[in-house]
């Protein structure tokens, strides 16, 4: 089974397919970690992403397509990914239907995550990682902090701020990207029947477990 995140960037799609990869057993495929993983290593893909990412501008499909053809080719995507951060637009999409179809398989379910945008905003430059690349957990200062100052629960290793979450006009640049390149999905996939939304948000004490719990109990 093929599922896929959409929403904009602080709204728990990480979390969210996070919990599901756990206990499905399916692959968590983020374009955002395979390019932060190529920045910090200085590779030209690294390179050529950065330019884009440190100005909250999306890369190009030159660029994040054949990654994520790679990605769904290996032996771990055989039998379902979740995709968090791919497709960003409905050309993406297109393609990336194309590329299953070619294996005989399809996008079986989209998750739609919606936040008010003043909660998107004060999460995002809340937001802390883990440091470790085998760990990728995820914290929030005032929602979710860890339990020691700066260090994973998980592994120990030490907590960071992304560089592009400490910048809110950056913040506010990928919001509006987003709103212009990416909400045009919700009607493409609306339109195929695969879409369900599902808010997250303090205000009405629904979190990223609340809308996993629900995802898996339509998925068994």
């Amino acid at each position: 089974m093929y599922l896929i995140m959409l929403g904009a960037q602080g709204t728990g799609k990480g979390t969210v397919a996070g919990l599901l990869s756990k206990s499905t057993g399916w692959p968590q495929i983020s374009t955002g970690d395979i390019f932060r993983a190529n920045i910090s290593e200085k590779t030209e893909l690294g390179n050529k992403a950065n330019e884009y990412i440190s100005k909250g501008q999306l890369v190009p499909d030159e660029i994040t397509v054949p990654m994520v053809i790679d990605r769904l080719a290996q032996d771990d995507c055989k039998n379902g990914a979740i995709l968090d951060g791919f497709p960003r637009t409905v050309e993406q999409a297109k393609k990336l239907d194309e590329i299953l179809s070619q294996k005989g398989k399809k996008v079986d379910m989209v998750i739609n995550l919606t936040t008010p945008r003043d909660e998107i905003i004060e999460r995002i430059l809340n937001r802390r990682v883990c440091s470790n690349p085998q760990c990728k957990a995820t914290y929030n200062l005032t929602m979710h902090p860890s339990k020691v100052e700066g260090i994973c629960d998980n592994c120990g290793a030490k907590l960071v701020q992304r560089e592009d979450d400490s910048d809110e006009n950056a913040i506010k640049q990928r919001l509006a990207i987003y709103d212009e390149k990416t909400s045009p999905l919700i009607d493409f996939y609306t339109n195929k029947g695969v879409l369900i939304t599902e808010e997250v948000s303090e205000r009405i004490n629904r979190l990223g477990k609340d809308v996993a719990e629900d995802v898996l109990k339509r998925i068994k």
